[in-house]
């Protein structure tokens, strides 16, 4: 039996063992340190599950059993900013469940809203997790929702540690970012591909099992709760919805356009040549007259 496993092995771990040890090339320009770092209370509040969140001075733990996950949300809502936090995920298995970091005006505009996510999509043991990044422009307006997915392993084991996550929201285009890093860019091509309402920072851990895990093959097995995930180094910076017209949109680069350098557009092409898993662009199963960015 055991030699019969051998092959099966191999073949779960060997794309793993093909990108271990590699690191994107350095971005050059780091924008993380631009931001002044605050506190939770300093600009979040509770959302949902009180009872499964713990706030320290640097940050906030929030978890999910089988009574309730948890969720917050920033005091204020933003026309667009850089927004970040450090991030250390649950280990173990964790089919089903999805730790969050993101932008959203839900509350808002009900079944019409505007998203950008930073989703950490929970798995099994020995499968990396996948994060994936996320735009909605109008959420569900024509009775379908239509998500702008591109999904990416990481070049580390994000339990291990906190590693930084940020999105770069300006009037021009959307920016992921991890530890610096972009690994996603998304232009604005037109105003209806391209969130454009304020929209407040939220966090959240909940279960989705019917879709999280290997399009709801692994379910969130109670047997190994609470999941943890645990958000310090909170950054929110640029112009919130009460700020004068005039103010400027904060830049992820050195230029004041917020355009990438060479360097930075090198290292996100390298991440997503090595890391990506899923572009949506890419899904020839899609129908793509919903998303013209996606034209050549």
């Amino acid at each position: 039996m055991a030699f019969q496993l051998l092959p099966l092995i191999i073949l779960l771990i060997a794309p793993l063992a093909a990108n271990a040890g590699q690191w994107p090339p350095l971005p050059g320009y780091y924008p993380s340190t631009r931001f002044r770092s605050m506190s939770f209370y300093q600009g979040y509040r509770n959302l949902w599950g009180p009872g499964h969140q713990s706030v320290d001075n640097n940050g906030i733990t929030i978890w999910l059993d089988r009574n309730s996950g948890s969720g917050f949300k920033s005091v204020k809502p933003f026309r667009s900013g850089y927004f970040g936090a450090s991030v250390k995920l649950q280990p173990g298995y964790t089919a089903g469940v999805i730790t969050a970091f993101y932008l959203s005006n839900n509350e808002a505009h009900p079944g019409f809203h505007d998203e950008v996510d930073i989703e950490f999509l929970g798995t099994t043991f020995g499968k990396p997790y996948t994060l994936q990044t996320n735009v909605y422009v109008r959420g569900s307006g024509d009775g379908r929702i239509i998500g702008r997915e591109m999904k990416f392993h990481l070049w580390f084991d994000p339990t291990q540690d906190f590693h930084h996550y940020a999105i770069l929201w300006s009037p021009k285009e959307i920016i992921f970012f991890v530890d610096d890093v972009p690994i996603r860019r998304y232009p604005r091509k037109s105003a209806t591909t391209f969130p454009l309402r304020p929209m407040w920072v939220y966090g959240s851990i909940w279960d989705a099992s019917s879709w999280a895990t290997e399009d709801g093959k692994y379910k969130a097995d109670y047997r190994y709760q609470p999941f943890v995930g645990k958000f310090t180094n909170f950054k929110a910076s640029g112009c919130t919805a009460y700020a004068p017209a005039w103010c400027h949109p904060v830049s992820a680069s050195p230029y004041r356009s917020g355009r990438l350098t060479g360097q930075q557009t090198r290292a996100m092409q390298w991440v997503q040549s090595h890391y990506m898993v899923y572009d949506y662009c890419r899904d020839y199963k899609r129908d793509h007259s919903l998303t013209p960015e996606c034209w050549r």
